[in-house]
C-alpha cells in the first residue's frame, strides 16, 4: 500500500534536492497565490496547480530539472504528472514546501 501512495503522489528514490537546487533546478511551489504569500522558497516560481496546464510557456526549458512542492505533497505530484505527461523530462516531487526548504539548505 505504502508503495502505491508513493508512486501516485510522485516519491521514489532519495534525491539530493539540495544538488538539484545547486545545479540550478526550477522549484515549482503549485499552492494558491494566498498560501504562497504565506511563505515560502526563495527564488520558488508560484503557478497554482489548477492554473498550470495554462501556463506550461513558462517553464519553457523542458530538459531543465524542476522540483515540484505543495503544502503536503498531493498538489506537486499531480503537478510532476501533468509535467512529465507534456514532455518535461526531469520533474520530481519535493513534497511539502516547508519540508523542502530544510532538504535544500
Amino acid at each position: 500500500m505504502i508503495e502505491i501512495l508513493k508512486k501516485l503522489f510522485g516519491f521514489g528514490p532519495n534525491v539530493n534536492f539540495a544538488e538539484l537546487v545547486k545545479n540550478g533546478a526550477v522549484i515549482l511551489d503549485v499552492r494558491s497565490k494566498n498560501e504562497f504569500s504565506d511563505g515560502h522558497i526563495k527564488g520558488a516560481i508560484n503557478i497554482p496547480v489548477e492554473q498550470l496546464g495554462n501556463n506550461l510557456h513558462k517553464l519553457k526549458d523542458k530538459n531543465r530539472q524542476i522540483i515540484t512542492c505543495c503544502a503536503s505533497g498531493a498538489r506537486s505530484g499531480f503537478a510532476k504528472k501533468m509535467l512529465i505527461s507534456n514532455g518535461y523530462l526531469n520533474v520530481y516531487n519535493g513534497g511539502g514546501w516547508s519540508s523542502l526548504n530544510q532538504k535544500i539548505r
